[in-house]
């Protein structure tokens, strides 16, 4: 089922679809995680994907919430997207053999997948206030303030550290 599925007829079915979409997401990002941290050469690089697994736990638990209190199942719709980006990230980490330049690589794919969730969890929110549903909206938007900040970590670990050694 595409993102525009046919099954698509109501809002309320475009945010269950796309509470769907970002639950296998972060189900793909918690499976990847680890071995962006075991590829990491950078000890504080290597902390933050640990930390942000941990966090991204917590994300899973809060969606299976909101479906819950949505009165929806909890269930992983594919998503090519992700699905890309995290294939990609994976390509160019095994075509790099410097730990330097990989750490700054992983960098960049792991803001890759934190813009996406961020767009998935804004939209989520904004979905979830119009639907009248503020109790799902709050707990939403406490993912999209962690995504929004390891992505901001991942930029100050990047430009105070990680792209100036490896460049």
């Amino acid at each position: 089922m595409g993102f525009f599925s046919k099954d698509i007829k109501t809002m309320d079915d475009l945010f269950v679809h796309t509470l769907q979409d970002i639950y296998y997401a972060e189900k793909q990002i918690e499976k990847n995680l680890p071995k962006m941290a075991k590829k990491a050469s950078d000890a504080e690089l290597k902390k933050g994907f640990e930390t942000h697994l941990q966090e991204t736990k917590g994300h899973i638990e809060r969606l299976e919430q909101v479906f819950e209190m949505h009165g929806a199942k909890a269930k992983a719709v594919r998503c090519p997207a992700i699905d890309g980006i995290l294939e990609e990230a994976d390509e160019i980490a095994g075509d790099i053999d410097d730990p330097q330049v990989l750490d700054a690589a992983l960098i960049a794919a792991a803001q890759a997948v934190e813009h996406y969730e961020m767009t998935r969890y804004g939209t989520l929110v904004a979905w979830a206030k119009k639907l009248g549903r503020p109790d799902c909206a709050a707990i939403l938007e406490k993912n999209l303030k962690e995504e929004t900040a390891t992505d901001r970590k991942l930029s100050n670990l990047a430009e105070s550290k990680i792209n100036v050694v490896a460049a």
